[in-house]
């Protein structure tokens, strides 16, 4: 794998090995002995291909590296470590982050970040009865309920699996039923496997769909399956939000006065005084668009676009901020569809973006243009679907002259086309 990668394992194991005299410092080293064992068996395997591997490999270094230095950046280390091998997905990396996660507990019994760790990975193993204790435990240190709204879900999921293999149990023999109920702490894959095998044949010997037994068999195992695949929602309808598409959202912005707000401190700053120019400026608009990360409170947004980042984007934080409309942005169609259901907050918005605007650059069905790659920013993404649109009488940008906020070619493609920019108002008009 490289001189690189071989002196990693070497540094790794020089750490698990080191002992004598020097300040007594708590650190991790049943962790540290077993990333070394995880590297070696990288090592062992050939060459890596896979990201989220190289990610977690270079986790471990930097744990490697924190040893000997202030606890907390150790301790942080160690969390690190261990969501990157969780996030890496496979069998073995899910038992290290479990192995990390038990460590971080002992070291620190009162981290709501390595609770939540802990719980994570027994989720991932299938162990629930196990992952709920450990999430509770982080619940009852989470001083932010915001924060915890996605455990707080995850524990309500857990139970109602437990609640669907209990009362299915209920209506089978005695033997079947105690197999059942002990599915609750099996993998997703041999649950989903052997409860659909129970449901094929109580539904052979017992009359099929006709026996009123067998109905609620085959309505409780559909149940489970969606619950194993999909964490369940507060309010499913989000408080009566209404689904998006193209022509809804032609519909919102024809005639209208758009503007598009650059996310940049400085605009959030001056538009946040009272009685400011900016602030005017902003609020004359028939629609304001804003992108990404919203303040917890603030100017209004009538329009929200985000775009999902990373291998796991429904993880991110909910979109709680009020919005009129909320548009997300992403692919794959799974990943989109997870983080709608995890992350959306029901009364936060009136509408939402369904799956024909989720990715409008590159989708042949609507726009199709080429060379618009996945860096390709929120704001240009949301600004060129409205350009396309061509529904708008106005559509401006505003503060989006300052650095950092477009992309070299979305520059471009802006310089382009606008037809007039007052640098004053920071304002660049596209129509």
């Amino acid at each position: 794998m490289g001189q690189t990668f071989t002196g990693l394992l070497r540094a790794v194991r020089a750490r698990t090995g080191q002992g004598g005299g020097g300040t007594a410092r708590p650190e991790p080293t049943a962790a540290l002995r077993l990333c070394g064992d995880y590297l070696a068996g990288l090592a062992a395997s050939g060459p890596m291909s896979d990201a989220r591997q190289t990610r977690l490999v270079s986790a471990i270094g930097g744990l490697t590296t924190a040893c000997g230095t202030d606890g907390d950046e150790l301790f942080d280390a160690l969390l690190r470590t261990g969501q990157r091998a969780l996030e890496a997905g496979g069998e073995t990396e899910t038992r290290l982050a479990l192995d990390i996660a038990v460590e971080a507990t002992g070291l620190r019994s009162r981290s709501k970040g390595a609770w939540r760790l802990r719980g994570s990975a027994l989720d991932a193993l299938g162990r629930r009865d196990e992952a709920v204790e450990a999430y509770e435990r982080h619940l009852a240190l989470q001083q932010n309920p915001a924060a915890a709204e996605d455990i707080v879900r995850r524990i309500a999921t857990l139970k109602d699996l437990e609640a669907c293999l209990h009362e299915a149990a209920g209506l089978l023999p005695e033997a079947d039923g105690t197999r059942l109920r002990a599915l609750h702490n099996a993998p997703a894959g041999q649950a989903r496997t052997a409860f659909a095998e129970v449901v094929r044949r109580h539904t052979a010997e017992g009359g099929g769909l006709a026996d009123p037994g067998v109905r609620r068999l085959t309505t409780l195992y559909a149940a489970h399956r969606r619950l194993l695949d999909r964490d369940r929602m507060a309010d499913p309808l989000l408080g009566g939000a209404e689904p998006l598409g193209v022509t809804a959202l032609r519909r919102l912005v024809a005639g209208r006065s758009v503007c598009l707000v650059a996310g940049a401190p400085r605009i959030a700053d001056e538009e946040r005084v009272p009685g400011s120019a900016l602030g005017k400026l902003i609020d004359g608009y028939d629609l304001v668009v804003r992108c990404d990360n919203l303040p917890a409170a603030g100017p209004r947004t009538d329009l929200h676009a985000v775009t999902l980042r990373g291998d796991t984007p429904w993880t991110g934080p909910v979109w709680n901020r009020r919005a009129g409309t909320r548009l997300v942005f992403g692919d794959p169609l799974p990943h989109w569809r997870r983080s709608l259901r995890a992350r959306l907050v029901a009364g936060a918005q009136d509408r939402v973006g369904d799956a024909s605007l989720r990715h409008p650059l590159d989708d042949p069905a609507l726009l199709g243009e080429d060379g618009w790659g996945p860096r390709t920013g929120t704001a240009f993404t949301v600004l060129r679907l409205l350009d396309f649109l061509d529904a708008a009488d106005r559509l401006d940008l505003i503060g989006f002259g300052l650095p950092g906020q477009l992309l070299p070619r979305e520059r471009e493609w802006v310089t382009a086309r606008a037809t007039h920019e007052d640098e004053t108002e920071m304002r660049t008009t596209l129509r």
